[in-house]
């Protein structure tokens, strides 16, 4: 049986372990960032599953976020790109999220994990962004509509995989150059908010004519 001092000396030395790493980074703050964005991607997410099947019961249903002819989550909900895979999108931001709110609650416990989860919690967000991406390009040059709970999932999405990448470089579970693991460090924040500033600014000026009416 490990004796509580032992316990003790080595959550501190973990803790010590962690002072070079950027604040975001450390094992608690970083617990706290995975809740907050699963959390919220989830219920983007399940919002959406919820009023897809309502669809399904009624045709004419009136979705909750159906504010007018360029933000409307029923007509995206009627195109081809809303199941890819054959099934509703949303279903996969159910699963993917709450593998995140998992992994948060388990780190909050206390748990540590080994380098092969976090590649693997890595491959699975970067595929969500990729998707994410994907879905963003459809909404503002082929569908022309946006879907403002799909939009919440953009936004969840973006801190998620920026600073797990981070996160990862720090770590040493991405390998890198010191150089490059020191501006991702430093930088993070700000490469998060540009990322938000050209989200939100591709939205403005592709719907400028519909927003602003002119």
């Amino acid at each position: 049986m490990t004796h509580p001092a032992t316990v003790d000396r080595s959550h501190g030395a973990g803790l010590a372990a962690e002072t070079h790493l950027p604040g975001f980074a450390q094992h608690r703050p970083f617990a706290l960032l995975l809740l907050v964005t699963g959390v919220i991607g989830w219920i983007a997410s399940a919002i959406l599953v919820l009023e897809r099947l309502e669809l399904y019961r009624d045709p004419n249903h009136v979705t909750s976020c159906d504010i007018n002819p360029w933000v409307s989550c029923g007509q995206v909900m009627g195109t081809w790109q809303s199941e890819l895979f054959g099934f509703p999108n949303p279903l996969i931001g159910i699963v993917a999220f709450a593998v995140v709110i998992t992994t948060a609650m388990a780190l909050l416990s206390g748990a540590r994990f080994g380098r092969w989860y976090w590649v693997g919690l890595q491959t699975g967000v970067t595929l969500g962004a990729v998707f994410v991406i994907w879905l963003w390009s459809q909404a503002l040059f082929t569908i022309y509509i946006l879907c403002l709970y799909c939009m919440i999932v953009w936004a969840a999405m973006i801190p998620l995989v920026i600073l797990l990448t981070v996160r990862n470089l720090a770590h040493g579970i991405i390998p890198g150059p010191p150089a490059l693991v020191r501006f991702a460090s430093e930088w993070a924040w700000t490469l998060v908010a540009i990322a938000y500033v050209a989200v939100a600014a591709s939205v403005f000026f592709r719907f400028f004519t519909a927003f602003t009416g002119l």
